[in-house]
């Protein structure tokens, strides 16, 4: 992922050093606000010297790897131990890079709200069957 000082330092040649605003008009009335590049009065988008990188970039974007949202097999989660299985499954998965990591946050987070319901589940259940051994006697 790109820092913000990576980024300047590779394209601070293309950048406005006085941060002047693009001057381009948009169809809504409003002028762009992006800075203008340097020796230009438009930024990147707008600006008709730059129309060559700008559709190398838009062809680039296009060729970039693209998010594999392959859904995940089905598991059933019905017990603390499963929930286990499944994060140690996850952790696993992130460190050899097999799923996004998105995903694996969202797996976890669920995780702990399942791991308390189950719990919840369980002492209801045990609840129950206290309470009808005390009513037997």
């Amino acid at each position: 992922m790109k820092t913000r000082e990576n980024f300047l330092k590779k394209h601070s040649n293309h950048l406005n050093k006085n941060n002047m605003q693009c001057q381009f008009i948009k169809s809504n009335q409003n002028q762009c606000k992006a800075n203008a590049m340097r020796d230009s009065e438009f930024c990147f988008t707008h600006n008709p010297k730059a129309e060559e990188a700008k559709r190398a970039a838009v062809i680039k974007g296009g060729e970039s790897p693209k998010k594999n949202y392959n859904p995940l097999r089905p598991i059933k989660l019905n017990s603390n131990k499963s929930v286990v299985n499944l994060l140690a499954t996850t952790i696993n998965e992130v460190r050899q890079g097999e799923i996004d990591l998105r995903v694996a946050n969202c797996i976890g987070y669920l995780s702990g709200h399942l791991i308390k319901a189950l719990e919840t589940a369980n002492l209801e259940e045990r609840i129950c069957e206290i309470e009808k051994m005390i009513f037997k006697k």
